[in-house]
């Protein structure tokens, strides 16, 4: 398995989604403490992750905050887990939780399977900048 760095979180995106690819862009630009990294759910190391912490291919319409050795969070929990780290403003995302799991999901699921409609697709990944390649794995 991958080495992955150290006191990082990993998220997993779909890497043909514009709506997935603004998500990270806004991630990365209030990541102040630079907490996460990036992988594409389609690449190798994204299906890897997948395998070996045992998400089947189903669920991978779906951003993942995966922390090793950890836990890994998907769908409105990964979104809220995610929002509690970059602080400020979005420090108020666990308030989310008193929503009933079931609904949240469900707006989640609604959203993911209606993005490319949405948002469009792209027809390769997102190559990163050189400044934004160590953000990526």
């Amino acid at each position: 398995m991958h080495t992955f760095p150290p006191n990082k979180k990993i998220i997993l995106y779909d890497g043909f989604c514009n709506l997935c690819d603004s998500a990270v862009q806004f991630i990365i630009k209030r990541d102040k403490k630079d907490i996460f990294r990036f992988v594409a759910l389609q690449s190798e190391l994204g299906i890897a992750i997948c395998k070996s912490i045992g998400i089947s291919f189903s669920k991978m319409d779906s951003l993942i905050l995966f922390e090793p050795k950890v836990a890994y969070f998907y769908k409105s929990s990964a979104v809220i887990a995610i929002g509690n780290e970059l602080g400020g403003i979005w420090k108020l995302s666990p308030l989310f939780r008193l929503i009933p799991i079931f609904i949240s999901d469900a707006l989640y699921d609604f959203v993911a399977k209606n993005r490319y409609r949405l948002n469009g697709k792209k027809q390769k990944c997102m190559i990163a900048t050189p400044e934004l390649k160590a953000k990526f794995l």
